[in-house]
């Protein structure tokens, strides 16, 4: 088992690709601390670990709250004694249209869920993995991270910023053993590809919407495959891999282990670019 007895800090837990990670990561032997903003979310997920025989706490919390966080945080702590993965997954998708027509509190509170959310979450367990001699940060980034999404400003300008705070947050905690990177999980049939197609759908945006038809119809990436790259990157098998972006789809990262030097001394899957 390649996390067994790791404790994984998992936001958004209670369905779609955070229930898939977190019981990828019971199935490797980790302890779970599940979060969400409803209890009730969580129930299915909690149950499922117990059935693998994984010990899994339950928490409610707002991650745009710092004092939620900062709870979240020191319950997982008083519960398990340590942090080693945190699993930045909890998101919203905002607002679907023209920018100049979106409502203005909607497209703010998506930078709030997204991107303050995850700024948060890395700022309260940061002391934690320090003092426990290291970790594991990992930030879902999603579609518009490294394209425009028509449509989805409020979303994918979240999403591109998530990766480059992933990047600043791997220099700055080098020195700590915390390893911080971004996870593209591709396009999975969860709610979230269900509610950009229904407001598609309301906002006449037809290459959107008959995208999210092919997505939820059956056509979307495999949930299992971005699992398993969480689980890639909070194992020993991603050691010294920081501050980068790896694809569930695009990118094959099982054979990445042995290139992980050569890409530590270059650009490679991050958002840097030579000078022309």
């Amino acid at each position: 088992m390649r996390l067994k007895d790791r404790v994984a800090l998992v936001t958004g837990a209670g369905r779609g690709i955070g229930q898939a990670i977190a019981l990828a990561y019971a199935n490797e032997g980790a302890k779970l601390a599940l979060a969400a903003r409803s209890l009730d979310q969580l129930g299915d997920t909690a149950e499922q670990a117990a059935a693998l025989g994984v010990e899994a706490h339950v928490i409610s919390v707002d991650v745009t709250s710092q004092t939620g966080v900062e709870a979240m945080s020191a319950k997982t702590l008083e519960r398990f004694g340590r942090i080693d993965i945190l699993v930045n997954n909890a998101g919203i998708v905002g607002p679907i249209g023209a920018l100049e027509e979106n409502d203005v509190e909607s497209w703010v509170r998506t930078i709030q869920v997204n991107l303050v959310g995850t700024y948060l979450c890395c700022r309260s367990v940061i002391p934690i993995m320090a003092e426990g001699g290291g970790g594991r940060i990992i930030n879902l980034s999603g579609s518009g991270s490294t394209s425009a999404p028509y449509h989805l400003s409020a979303y994918g300008s979240s999403k591109a910023a998530i990766i480059r705070l992933t990047e600043i947050l791997s220099l700055e905690l080098a020195d700590k053993n915390i390893q911080v990177n971004a996870l593209g999980p591709g396009s999975i049939h969860t709610r979230m590809w269900e509610e950009i197609t229904d407001g598609a759908q309301a906002s006449g945006d037809t290459d959107l919407y008959e995208f999210g038809l092919q997505v939820t119809g059956g056509g979307g990436t495999s949930i299992e495959r971005a699992a398993e790259l969480a689980v890639w990157l909070a194992s020993d098998d991603s050691d010294g891999l920081s501050g980068r972006l790896i694809h569930a789809v695009a990118d094959d990262f099982p054979s990445l282990a042995p290139r992980i030097p050569e890409i530590m001394a270059s650009d490679l899957y991050t958002l840097r670019r030579d000078e022309p």
